[in-house]
């Protein structure tokens, strides 16, 4: 056998050996998210904190494809605006991405409730939905100058298989025809939900940029080691992707920043495993002056 073929493979294995022990450090990120809009409490983009040193994105909640009616029902993907119109409109949107450059805008599909009813994912076919899902979408996207989607439903009249097939191309074509640049998902640890996110990640992972993981649906009382076995837990399960760790502001569940939150974070950005930070939500934080949120922000625009 030729010498030179033996060196060859000897020398991919150093290369593979050197890249793949790249420092985990280049994987943290400075990426905050805060859903804003949900409990129309008046609250507006500018009334939030924005450091000019993260990537920050807004999110509004929720674009449903329900009916706004006294007994509400689904509409097979044809979404309208349910977020508060009148403090977070089209020229609202224009003109906080205009004063901060590192500011983008998306819209979350699905959320809880519509008037204090579940909203179900219930698609009529999943070529029905997907098509009434691109046009209705494509429309408010475009009114509103929006860059991304959040997926958020956490009720389903679906199985898991038709819920990945509708969201992952709903996902793939409105990356495809450049209505949105990113795409994230919103599931949190429970039987009847984690199944439809799992079947979409196994199938469409590869394009969703972020993962919100609702850590604030875990019990109160969350401690840091509790908190960092979850997380582990869920960068498992969601294998290559990048999970947001998040604090609710509205007295609910999971690791609290006055329990400590943030050292958790600090120790997960030591790993090179802090991928960003999500807050639900604005409407809850306003009457704090969004403590939690300047102090978010500062912890991922350290370098260290």
């Amino acid at each position: 056998m030729n010498s030179h073929m033996l060196v060859l493979p000897l020398i991919l294995q150093i290369f593979i050996a050197l890249f793949s022990s790249t420092p985990a450090v280049a994987a943290n990120s400075k990426l905050f998210r805060e859903y804003i809009g949900a409990e129309d409490k008046g609250v507006t983009f500018s009334d939030v904190p924005i450091n000019s040193q993260v990537d920050f994105h807004f999110i509004l909640s929720f674009a449903i494809d329900y009916t706004n009616s006294s007994i509400p029902s689904p509409t097979n993907g044809d979404f309208g605006v349910y977020w508060d119109t009148e403090n977070l409109s089209p020229s609202h949107v224009f003109s906080i991405k205009s004063q901060h450059p590192n500011v983008k805008v998306a819209m979350s599909l699905g959320g809880d409730t519509i008037n204090d009813e579940h909203v179900y994912f219930s698609p009529k076919t999943i070529n029905s939905w997907v098509r009434n899902a691109i046009h209705s979408i494509t429309e408010i996207s475009r009114k509103y100058n929006l860059d991304g989607i959040d997926i958020d439903y956490e009720h389903f009249h679906a199985d898991p298989d038709t819920f990945a097939e509708c969201i992952g191309l709903l996902v793939l074509l409105l990356k495809q025809n450049g209505v949105v640049s990113f795409a994230s998902i919103a599931p949190y640890n429970n039987d009847s939900v984690q199944p439809h996110y799992l079947a979409l990640w196994s199938k469409y992972g590869h394009l969703i940029d972020y993962v919100n993981f609702q850590f604030y649906a875990y019990h109160k009382g969350t401690t840091v080691s509790q908190f960092l076995k979850y997380f582990h837990e869920q960068s498992s399960n969601y294998r290559g992707g990048k999970v947001l760790v998040s604090f609710g502001t509205d007295g609910s569940g999971g690791l609290s920043p006055q329990n400590g939150f943030f050292k958790a974070c600090s120790r997960l950005k030591r790993q090179g495993k802090l991928h960003g930070i999500f807050v639900w939500s604005a409407d809850d934080s306003k009457k704090a002056g969004f403590l939690y949120e300047k102090q978010s922000q500062t912890l991922l625009a350290r370098s260290t």
